[in-house]
């Protein structure tokens, strides 16, 4: 007999639950999204001026070597994809006698875990 009463229960709770008002989510005081945006972007420009100004200095007194700032097409693919680690496994054959019957002596091979180098997303792995 409880087992009747209980979806309909539940049902009426959800339903119950779900009649609140836009009033109540939304809130009518607080800033606008204008304000909010501004706000932000005024607080992104304030904290990259400094930088900005240190930058400044440093390229106006000669600036020195600024090749680690610099991207190369030779270091690009390797900073913003690197490579995953793709283990080289080492197996040893012990020596045996070949179907035909020919003595092969014992060896060691080498080869990767995976067959295929994966590279990581942008930002996947740490540098």
């Amino acid at each position: 007999m409880t087992g009747k009463w209980l979806i309909p229960l539940c049902l009426s709770a959800a339903l119950i639950d779900g009649c609140a008002t836009k009033d109540d989510i939304i809130k009518e005081t607080g800033p606008t999204m204008s304000e909010i945006y501004h706000r932000h972007m005024d607080a992104l420009h304030r904290r990259d001026e400094p930088r900005e100004v240190f930058r400044m200095r440093e390229i106006s007194r000669g600036g020195g070597d600024l090749s680690g700032w610099t991207r190369t097409q030779a270091t690009e693919i390797g900073q913003v994809f690197p490579a995953l680690p793709n283990p080289t496994l080492v197996m040893y054959v012990f020596p045996h006698l070949s179907p035909a019957g020919t003595p092969v002596p014992g060896y060691a091979t080498a080869f990767p875990m995976y067959e295929t180098t994966r590279y990581a997303l942008p930002g996947e792995v740490a540098p």
